[in-house]
């Protein structure tokens, strides 16, 4: 029997304010009814009083006198199904073009947090193909490692390399695109399968409502849970942008008219980040895996902004795009030394270690000299320093910039062309065996 409730007192957006229902909880999923018109909800607010239910879809021309709500005492589930794979799909993961008519399960797209006994420490490289990321800010499977992107930059372009060029055995690329205009998803999705048709893409689009966008990396991330640890992938899970969805909590939190925190974001803003991306890692008895990459773009280059500071104090470090570079034509303009993985040192060789050691020292050295120069002028430099900034413009110029991806052996052979530039007294971190390598080859 179905049993329908009476108590709509205002709408706002897509927030409907409720007279609560007793036994209703948070997050438990709601019908509404108007007329004809018929839309899903979620309670995302309960006091004794009132509560707060989002709309999920188009509130135009609804009579909030006439609204009625139907409880179904559970949270929203999605449906789940290996044919997803390859697909452009929604944020409720409902395919965009065709129909999955067979699914396998359904789930709740907030599952709660992993126990951190049950996780495995990460230990296992993946190659991105750039190497200013392999080789010096390595991602760890199971890791979770945000871009800090800057708008006017080829974030569009990274993001199409980075989910086509991954490379791990037996993984699985999920893209999750947050409030996207439409001619930048029709630009990822078509570049994405044009190179690879196996990557599933969650899609919301910037004229959806507000929701949506706090659904997508929820939905998406439900689907990587249930391809890694049921059916053993290794999932690489890519959420871009992940300023957008910031921005939407934002916009949900003033019309609850709740107290605003740093710059109008919520206070809980770090509790709900989290809550995303926790949901990342390697948990004993399972043979899959959970990689993140949030692609976040820093409003006004700040890298002190709430979105990014944030995200910095949950992750495992960070990847950071550099203005100046991009100037200089350089892609992708990675600032490597701004940037930081982490977990990098509990899966490289100690031979890794080192090399990525002395290119960050002799890189930081250059930069130096580099901003020295600017001010004395070159004419007035030692030899020495001459040659470190012929180390830094070579360094910018072949082993950041890249066109096609490199896997690990050909990033060090490159590494050790460029150190070579430099004498042999200025290598402090390496060994005897890795100096011959460099300097008695021809």
């Amino acid at each position: 029997m179905r049993v329908e409730y009476e108590g709509a007192f205002k709408l706002k957006g897509n927030l409907l304010f409720f007279e609560t229902v007793k036994g209703v909880g948070y997050n438990e999923n709601v019908t509404l009814r108007c007329g004809d018109k018929t839309l899903r909800g979620i309670v995302s607010a309960v006091d004794e009083k009132i509560m707060v239910i989002e709309i999920l879809g188009n509130t135009y021309g609804l009579n909030i006198n006439e609204i009625k709500a139907e409880f179904h005492l559970k949270p929203l589930k999605i449906k789940l199904s290996e044919e997803y794979v390859g697909k452009a799909l929604d944020a409720f993961a409902n395919p965009i073009e065709g129909i999955t008519e067979s699914f396998e399960k359904e789930s709740d797209i907030n599952p709660g947090a992993y126990n951190p006994a049950y996780r495995e420490y990460p230990k296992d490289i993946i190659q991105t193909g750039f190497s200013s990321v392999d080789a010096l800010n390595t991602l760890i499977k199971g890791q979770k490692l945000p871009v800090f992107a800057l708008s006017g930059l080829k974030n569009d372009e990274f993001v199409t390399k980075l989910a086509t060029q991954i490379s791990i055995e037996n993984s699985l690329i999920v893209l999750g695109a947050i409030g996207m205009r439409f001619e930048r998803a029709e630009y990822l999705i078509n570049s994405i399968s044009n190179q690879n048709s196996q990557i599933t893409v969650f899609l919301n689009l910037a004229n959806e409502p507000t929701v949506n966008s706090l659904l997508l990396p929820r939905t998406a991330l439900t689907f990587a849970e249930y391809m890694a640890f049921e059916k053993g992938k290794n999932v690489i899970v890519i959420l871009y942008d992940m300023t957008n969805y910031a921005n939407a909590l934002r916009e949900i939190s003033a019309k609850k008219e709740e107290i605003p925190g740093k710059k109008g974001y919520p206070g809980y803003m770090y509790s709900d980040l989290a809550s995303i991306y926790e949901r990342a890692g390697i948990i004993k008895g399972k043979k899959g895996s959970i990689t993140q990459i949030p692609v976040l773009t820093l409003p006004d280059d700040d890298i002190t902004h709430p979105i990014a500071d944030l995200s910095g104090y949950i992750t495992e470090g960070q990847i950071v795009f550099s203005r100046s570079l991009h100037k200089k034509g350089i892609f992708p303009s990675i600032d490597v030394l701004s940037s930081l993985s982490r977990l990098m040192n509990s899966a490289v060789t100690s031979t890794h270690k080192r090399f990525a050691s002395q290119l960050y020292a002799s890189y930081a050295n250059a930069k130096k000299i580099e901003s020295f120069a600017s001010i004395i002028g070159e004419n007035e430099l030692s030899e020495l320093e001459k040659k470190y900034l012929k180390f830094s413009k070579e360094f910018d110029t072949t082993f950041i910039n890249q066109e096609i991806p490199r896997n690990i052996h050909e990033t060090f052979e490159l590494a050790k062309k460029l150190l070579k530039i430099l004498p042999q007294s200025e290598m402090t971190r390496l060994s005897k065996k890795e100096l011959g390598e460099i300097y008695d080859k021809k």
